[in-house]
């Protein structure tokens, strides 16, 4: 999944001849799951429509401050437009279009939302040979760049003079991978490997019944996907959930019992940064496992549980670089207890759930969780959805490395 996902892109298009390559990057940016809107100066309507980035951008073009031919026109709100963004493109940026840029020139709409934009900004010069060579071009890029915005170079190659060289803006799928490229390369968890589990396990009674837990998983892969948006590589070990995920950066190990999480999880500690324990994995397991199906014989029937495997505590005992997050599940003298399974599993951060709270626990959208760090620190949170729970999470581990 691209970078650009999610993502509230707003393309500004200037009168050059390159701005017929916009719809090809319109229909880039909608591919990349990306919500597109496009701001045109009324001179870049005599190279590509309106209509054609309109209908690709799935939203309305804008060009004017208001329709002239609507006496009921709704005012086009460039401050609206420069908030809503999170980042902004001005391809092509003309030579016409760049100066007005780095001396605040503000005579349409596009220039007019670019000095409102609180997003960073991205430009794409095209233009002819010696244009793009001028010392007052040359003056623009400075300017601009000193600004904050960013230059996506132009190429070379033949220009539309019929000379061939420098100038010509950069193709569309060029474009996409240099903010894709920009963008991954500012993420605060670029470079790291985080290893969450993820959901229940089901520890096999025969083979039609198991002992499990109502976990759904939620809070693992709300985890594992800011993770992943935030540059990390993940390794998601998941015990039985109905939940999925498409990131390409998210590699998902799915397992059933906590001795196959067990094992998953030491095949990829040693190469993680981090690891959350997210998973809500059986203390107990059947000691004998029936190879057929039990059949109903008595009015009673009792099961010989034996303990798993601690992964928690296996993993803080081999702890070398890693950040070691667990979690905590309680329902009595849940500060004490929390802190206790810091110690005993050497970790370096708990996230304590308590089941006394409203709208934590199994199965719920929302989690209501309290910080405790290997020194005692306590910081209860609000009660929040678990997409917000798993920022603060990450926040954490950001501050950590930071």
């Amino acid at each position: 999944m691209s970078v650009l996902s999610g993502k509230k892109i707003l393309l500004g298009v200037s009168g050059g001849i390159a701005a017929y390559k916009t719809a090809t990057l319109v229909r880039l940016f909608i591919k990349a799951g990306a919500h597109v809107q496009v701001i045109m100066t009324p001179a870049s309507k005599d190279f590509v429509t309106p209509l054609t980035l309109s209908t690709l951008s799935k939203n309305p073009v804008h060009s004017s401050f208001y329709n002239e031919d609507d006496e009921n026109a709704v005012w086009n709100n460039h401050v609206d437009l420069g908030l809503w963004a999170d980042l902004m493109i001005i391809a092509p940026a003309t030579a016409n279009t760049m100066s007005k840029m780095a001396n605040g020139n503000c005579d349409n709409l596009l220039l007019a939302t670019y000095l409102s934009a609180k997003c960073p900004v991205y430009f794409a010069p095209a233009m002819d040979l010696d244009m793009y060579k001028h010392p007052s071009t040359l003056a623009s890029f400075n300017a601009l760049k000193s600004f904050g915005n960013i230059i996506i170079p132009a190429e070379s190659g033949e220009l539309a003079s019929g000379l061939s060289g420098e100038g010509r803006m950069a193709e569309p799928e060029n474009i996409m991978a240099f903010l894709e490229a920009d963008i991954e390369s500012q993420l605060p968890l670029k470079g790291k490997k985080i290893l969450i589990t993820a959901g229940p396990t089901y520890e096999a009674i025969d083979p039609v019944r198991f002992i499990g837990n109502h976990s759904s998983g939620i809070m693992g892969y709300d985890i594992a996907e800011r993770a992943a948006a935030l540059g990390a590589s993940v390794v998601l070990i998941s015990g039985p959930t109905h939940l999925k995920t498409d990131k390409s950066s998210i590699a998902v190990v799915n397992v059933t019992s906590a001795l196959e999480m067990y094992e998953a999880c030491h095949a990829h500690y040693a190469s993680s940064d981090v690891a959350i324990a997210a998973a809500a994995v059986a203390d107990y397991r059947p000691k004998n496992v029936a190879e057929q199906k039990i059949k109903k014989t008595s009015a009673e029937f009792t099961i010989e549980l034996e303990k798993t495997k601690d992964i928690l505590a296996s993993l803080g005992e081999i702890k070398q670089k890693q950040f070691l997050i667990g979690f905590a599940l309680e329902t009595e003298n849940e500060i004490e207890n929390a802190k206790l399974k810091i110690q005993k599993k050497n970790l370096d951060l708990i996230v304590l759930n308590s089941l006394q709270d409203a709208g934590a626990g199994f199965g719920k959208p929302t989690n209501k969780i309290t910080f405790i760090d290997n020194n005692f620190n306590i910081e209860p949170m609000e009660l929040k959805s678990k997409k917000e729970v798993a920022v603060d999470i990450l926040n954490k581990v950001i501050n950590h490395y930071a």
